[in-house]
Formats: C-alpha cells, sequence, structure tokens
C-alpha cells in the first residue's frame, strides 16, 4: 500500500534527516513549515503556520497523507505558554486533517523532559529515576509534551488512527536554524577557541563530566519513526531512542577536542556556561566566516548556547533505557562520537564550519 507522509517541522534537525529518509525508502513526503525547505529533493515543501487554521486548512485542503510526523515546537517564556502554543499546534493539524479520513498513523516527537520536567523545574521532581523507562509516571509538574501527546491520543479516539510517542535524548544532526542544536553549538564553539587560542572548556556541570549519559542521533532516529509507524507490535505505544552507547563527558570531550586539533583544557574550577563564554562570540563568528568565506555568518542560526547549557548543566545522570524496542525487534546502534564526526565532516564540506 503506497504510504505517503506529512512531516510537520521539516526544516528541523528531526524532520529533515526523516524526510530524507523516508524519500530514501520509497515514500511521498510533504515537508511543512512555515518556511518549507525546497533543498531536499523529492520532498513536496508545504508553507503553512501550525497556529493558524485558515492556514492549515488552505495548504492541507488537496492532501490525503496516510501517516503524520509531528517532529516541531514553537519556546515560549513560561512553561504555561509552552502548554498552550505548542498543544494547539498539534490540535489544529490534526483537526485540519480530520474531515479526510485518510491519516492511518501519527508519531509526535518529544524528548526527556518527559522525565526531567519542563525548564522551569528542570531536574526537580522527586519521581526521576533513571534509567528512564517508557512505564514510568508522568511527573507531578505541567509540562507542554504531556499536552502534546493528550492532543494526540484525543484526536486517535475520535478519528480511530493508530500513534506513538518518541522521546530521544539531545539529538545530533544536521540542520541550520533550529533551536535545540548541540552539535553545530560545539561545532561553532570549537571553531571559535581554535581559531582566537581560547581554552575548550567543558561548560557543564561535575555530574555530567564524571557520570554516564547517551544521546540520539538524526539519522538513528528517522529509522526508528518509521520502524515503530509500519510495525504492527509498535502501534499505540511510547518509545524511547537513543544511540544504544553511553559515555562520560570527560571522555567524549577529548574526542571533540581532537577532531578540532585542540587541546581539552581541564575541568574548570568554577562553573562555566557556554551562554557567558559565548557572550562577545557574534562578532567573532561574523569576521571567522568573512575569513574562510563560511555560508552563515550569522551564529544565532547555528548555535544554542542555552540549550546546550541546559543539557549538559544537568545536576542528576541521565541514562534512556531502549528495552522495550530492543524487544520488538529494533536493534540499529550508532556509536555517539561517529554522530559528532559525521555532522563536523558535514558541516565543514557545506562550508558551515572551516
Amino acid at each position: 500500500m503506497e504510504r505517503s507522509a506529512l512531516v510537520a517541522g521539516a526544516t528541523g534537525i528531526v524532520g529533515n534527516n526523516l524526510a530524507q529518509h523516508l524519500l530514501e525508502r520509497g515514500w511521498s513526503v510533504y515537508g511543512l513549515a512555515r518556511r518549507p525547505a525546497i533543498d531536499i529533493p523529492g520532498m513536496l515543501p508545504i508553507a503553512a503556520d501550525l497556529l493558524d487554521p485558515a492556514s492549515l486548512g488552505s495548504a492541507l485542503r488537496e492532501l490525503r497523507p496516510t501517516h503524520v510526523f509531528f517532529s516541531t515546537w514553537l519556546r515560549q517564556k513560561t512553561e504555561a505558554e509552552n502548554i498552550l502554543v505548542n498543544s494547539v499546534m498539534v490540535r489544529n493539524l490534526l483537526d485540519a486533517l480530520s474531515s479526510a479520513g485518510s491519516v492511518r498513523h501519527v508519531t509526535l516527537v518529544t524528548g526527556l523532559k518527559h522525565y526531567l520536567g519542563p525548564f522551569e523545574a528542570y531536574g526537580q521532581s522527586s519521581l526521576i529515576a533513571t534509567p528512564f523507562r517508557e512505564d514510568q509516571p508522568r511527573l507531578d509538574t505541567e509540562n507542554f509534551y504531556y499536552a502534546q501527546e493528550d492532543e494526540v491520543f484525543a484526536a486517535a479516539n475520535r478519528d480511530g488512527f493508530n500513534w506513538n510517542i518518541h522521546r530521544p535524548h539531545t539529538i545530533i544532526g544536521y540542520a541550520v536554524g533550529n533551536a535545540m542544536n548541540m552539535g553545530t553549538t560545539l561545532a561553532a564553539y570549537a571553531t571559535i577557541c581554535r581559531e582566537i587560542g581560547r581554552p575548550f572548556l567543558f561548560p557543564g556541570s561535575a555530574t555530567q563530566w564524571n557520570a554516564l549519559t547517551d544521546m540520539t542521533d538524526a539519522r538513528l532516529l528517522a529509522r526508528h519513526l518509521e520502524w515503530a509507524a509500519t510495525t504492527d507490535a509498535a502501534r499505540n505505544q511510547a518509545f524511547n531512542v537513543v544511540n544504544g552507547d553511553v559515555f562520560r563527558w570527560k571522555w567524549m570531550w577529548g574526542r571533540l577536542a581532537a577532531w578540532f586539533g585542540l587541546q581539552p583544557a581541564a575541568f574548570p574550577s568554577e562553573s562555566l556556561p557556554l551562554e557567558r563564554q559565548m557572550s562577545d562570540a557574534h562578532q567573532i563568528w561574523s569576521d571567522i566566516a568573512r575569513k574562510h568565506r563560511l555560508a552563515e555568518p550569522d551564529l544565532n542560526r547555528l548555535a544554542s548556547a542555552w540549550h546546550t547549557d541546559g543539557d549538559l548543566g544537568r545536576p542528576i545522570e541521565v541514562v534512556t533505557d531502549m528495552s522495550k524496542s530492543r524487544r520488538l525487534g529494533f536493534l540499529d546502534y550508532q556509536a555517539t562520537d561517529e554522530s559528532f564526526f559525521d555532522l563536523f565532516t558535514t558541516l565543514r564540506e557545506k562550508r558551515i564550519i572551516p
């Protein structure tokens, strides 16, 4: 049976890699965004605003997707605003597609804030326990991920489609202009350190430096999204998605430094978040871009220091269990240091970094 996918958030790390993967697998793919990418051969761009029902209705009127993949969000000042805005986007999209009756499956991509809590209460709940498993209860705090899930569940009950929720850890993958992009942020930071002779200092907590953690490659996530959406035994379930290896940042930091020809600095005696270290970096980056004729001179489109600080500054261990997927047959594995190296190579090939 022909499969057609509507990817909401096709310009982001998840959506970009998912669209390319599905196209390679023979799917018809529609990429929805306010300013959809036009550089993915074979993807049909759909320009629409998820907060504007009229815009959605007009843009989607002739579409009959069998599968919907929702992989976008808009950051707001408070969690209450996050809940309002991000749940409405899910509701508006599923409402706009409801009358056509073509949707058989809906996939929602959230993340480990399901277990860690929202930015306002990050890592503070007494219910947090690692390794994270999908059957752990929701935290005792409001969370826009929960509100998005509830919108999917309500629409599934109304329209009869199947669903999956996917909870990746920090995602490594290629995308420019993404608000949650540790890989490209660290590539820009390392480039600045090398160019002007700054020490390559780990910006996070002692816990993250010393404890075990894991990450998620966007390419592995894309394969997992398709697998769950097309595997009967995976229907109507939530899944964690990580690479399959674990590491300590005190080891990984040296690996990243070596790729850029740097010596990693010793763990600092005082906390030095990346936002603080890069507070003067915009003009520095502009100068680097001009010197090396890079494709993107605006550091704001490459680095999200606030998000990287949030991940690396966590005061607790973060390890994710993938047993459910393994039991059901998804056995893919990706070494995380190689995920970084592959991304850095792509950034260099595309003239994003020198």
